[in-house]
């Protein structure tokens, strides 16, 4: 079994139009934590680490070329997505509060879950899906 000591051994790569603005927006809405932002020689975000506790999500920009080619953003396929992130929070109902408060589009309101926890479902300014939770499924 693979273990990492100070992190997760998955990190979700997603990629937006204006990174800077939304790694501000991230920061601000759902508590993440800017761990690092290398940008080229035009001031474009080329990648950047922001985390969460024990969890991170790593932000670039859309790119046509590489990696970025066999990426698709949500307003290019109907405002839908392939996957989300999943994210476990302590308080579930004070971050969706400011989740909210933030702006972010509510898709799955805040709920108390009867497996345990409690959580929702949102969206961000470029459409990404996110899910928070206080469902911790390690304990």
């Amino acid at each position: 079994m693979n273990k990492v000591v100070n992190g997760s051994t998955i990190i979700p790569a997603m990629r937006y139009r204006d990174a800077h603005a939304a790694i501000e927006w991230l920061c601000k809405a759902f508590g993440f934590e800017k761990q690092a932002v290398y940008e080229d020689d035009q001031g474009r975000v080329m990648h950047a680490q922001l985390v969460y506790g024990n969890g991170m999500v790593m932000i670039g920009e859309v790119s046509p070329d590489g990696f970025g080619k066999h990426m698709a953003q949500p307003d290019e396929i109907q405002g839908r997505e392939t996957q989300c992130a999943a994210v476990t929070v302590t308080d579930c109902r004070a971050h969706y509060e400011r989740a909210k408060a933030a702006g972010a589009v509510i898709i799955d309101e805040y709920a108390e879950k009867e497996y345990g926890g409690a959580g929702y479902g949102c969206s961000d300014p470029e459409g990404h899906l996110w899910w928070f939770g206080s469902f911790n499924p390690w304990q």
